[in-house]
């Protein structure tokens, strides 16, 4: 079916519940976009406004809701009357204004938050039939991301505060299974579904969606912490450990930016690892001052990658059984790596006249019981 929403300069969005966690998400990500206009509703506006609020509004994202009350009777309130509310406001606008609505699991129980996220599914169910407003509903398992309030409604919200922070974390059953989606799949989701705009069917899915024991969410969380003082970092380029790892940095405060490495220093100047993954390797850096030569060893397995980022210097290399002789020169001007090869002996040496700083990265993580590193001068 062809795309509903208007050929405009300018797609104009009402946001529900805009100073919510997710919203906060779709509100940056809309954002970086020239060609949306967004509006927001918050709980501090009384559903009378939302009719002059949809006004020139081409779509709708109804994130707000109750999920944590006082009392009960505030589920009705808050999840199915505002949905009414919005819903009449639709329908006197006299034109159909398609809608995403943040729905909740809980929906598929029956208890009186699931039921209340249900009766306003309902509701905006009726809003298509006596509309034709494209109507999209997801039943949203628990979100984690940036911006979610700890000690609130999310595990994981709640225990990377608590980790990041140095206070402890309360596990009742570590074999207890939680289903997440990642806030970033979940506004790219909505975003993709606005510019489709297309009637298909009203229920959609996030993708991907993860299973974790409570246990094991923790371990990992713990292990991130960690690895300021171990220097070994997790496998977290993709899934759930990417997102993870990048919503327990967002509860970090500003104070807990930067870390400290240990630093080894001697008259040839300084050494420090930066950080170990495993397996990967390790990256490092080394100073060296000038006319000072660093190495004079060979590896049997051990590979290693140098970038001169400052200074000049000489690297030499000689086959430890044929004698043969290699020697280069490298300048921190022009980026170039310089590897190691197993069985060439092998050593660096400052030919400038300044400080030189070499990055290096080394194969496997070092072990002082199994080095791989023999002395053996050129």
């Amino acid at each position: 079916m062809a795309n509903l929403l208007p050929q405009k300069n300018k797609v104009k969005v009402l946001i529900t519940g805009s100073n919510g966690f997710l919203a906060k998400n779709l509100r940056v990500h809309l954002s970086e976009r020239t060609d949306v206009e967004v509006i927001c509703f918050t709980r501090k506006q009384s559903a009378e406004q939302l009719i002059s609020l949809l006004d020139g509004v081409d779509f709708i994202f109804h994130l707000a809701g109750v999920n944590r009350p006082e009392n009960v009777e505030e589920f009705e309130q808050g999840n199915v009357d505002l949905t009414r509310s919005l819903c009449s406001a639709i329908e006197e606008s006299a034109r159909p204004i398609p809608l995403i609505y943040s729905s909740s699991i809980q929906a598929e129980l029956d208890n009186p938050y699931g039921n209340s996220k249900r009766e306003a599914e309902d509701v905006l169910l009726q809003l298509f039939k006596n509309t034709d407003s494209p109507v999209y509903i997801s039943r949203l398992a628990n979100v984690f991301g940036k911006w979610c309030k700890p000690n609130y409604n999310s595990a994981v919200a709640t225990f990377c505060h608590n980790i990041s922070q140095g206070l402890s974390v309360q596990i009742n059953d570590p074999s207890s299974l939680i289903r997440l989606v990642y806030v970033d799949d979940v506004v790219h989701r909505f975003i993709s579904i606005m510019d489709e705009a297309v009637v298909d069917q009203h229920y959609f899915t996030i993708e991907p969606q993860y299973e974790i024991t409570v246990g094991t969410l923790v371990n990992k969380l713990n292990s991130f912490k960690e690895s300021r003082e171990s220097l070994i970092v997790e496998h977290v380029g993709t899934g759930l450990n990417r997102a993870l790892y990048s919503t327990y940095l967002s509860y970090l405060k500003p104070e807990q930016f930067a870390y400290d490495l240990v630093k080894h220093e001697d008259p040839r100047g300084v050494f420090s690892e930066m950080l170990k993954t495993k397996s990967s390797g390790q990256v490092s850096y080394f100073t060296a001052h000038p006319s000072i030569t660093r190495g004079g060893h060979y590896h049997h397995t051990k590979n290693e990658k140098f970038l001169v980022v400052k200074g000049e210097a000489l690297f030499k290399f000689r086959h430890v059984i044929t004698d043969e002789f290699y020697e280069l020169k490298v300048s921190g001007v022009k980026p170039r790596v310089v590897e190691t090869v197993p069985g060439w002996t092998h050593d660096i040496t400052n030919v400038g006249n300044d400080e030189m700083i070499v990055m290096l990265w080394a194969n496997e993580v070092f072990d002082k019981n199994a080095p791989d590193t023999y002395a053996k001068p050129l």
